[in-house]
């Protein structure tokens, strides 16, 4: 049986959290599964509402972090924890589908080390979408990896991907950049 470790980094996203749960759980019942929330240092309910998840569910595991340290130190930390050999990870606003987990999967097994998603109908406000529009153009240049989205936070990753990079900062804007410098395969 496959087994799949679930990374979400969250910062003030309880009015997402019990469909996020719903949804990712459904999707990932084939597997042999962890779901690891790693809370950024929430103001909000989020922390009490994944507690109550938690109790409920042997299989998820949870990171609190007492300041906002930023998404890279979350996922570096989710990373560590991780323990199964596909690494998903997703944001938990609900802008990324957790129904494509096992299309994911699907993927890296064709011979894939990375498979980053693409926000295709984002519901994000213009000031975002452009930005990030020249961000990935601008990268894709640059590193010579033509990807749509490289900010996406649904990807799936083999476990030794994700245990020989390491993130802090922003770099987790440049997760399949910093894996094409090291070899691997994405798409």
């Amino acid at each position: 049986m496959k087994t799949v470790s679930v990374i979400i980094p969250l910062y003030n996203e309880q009015d997402s959290l019990k469909e996020l749960y719903s949804q990712i759980q459904k999707s990932v019942s084939i597997y042999d599964y962890e779901i690891i929330f790693i809370d950024d240092g929430s103001n909000d309910k989020s922390w009490e509402i994944l507690k109550i998840i938690s109790d409920e569910n042997y299989r998820v595991q949870l990171i609190k972090f007492y300041n906002n340290f930023g998404k890279s130190d979350a996922l570096q930390q989710g990373f560590k924890l991780a323990k199964n050999d596909y690494i998903i990870t997703l944001d938990a606003d609900l802008q990324d589908d957790p129904n494509e987990i096992p299309k994911l999967i699907e993927k890296i097994d064709e011979g894939w080390d990375v498979v980053s998603g693409w926000k295709k109908n984002r519901k994000d406000p213009i000031n975002k979408t452009l930005p990030s529009k020249i961000f990935n153009i601008v990268t894709s240049f640059f590193i010579g990896l033509n990807l749509h989205d490289y900010n996406c936070g649904l990807k799936c990753y083999r476990k030794k991907v994700t245990k020989s990079i390491k993130l802090y900062g922003g770099l987790h804007r440049y997760i399949p950049a910093i894996c094409s410098q090291k070899g691997y395969k994405i798409t």
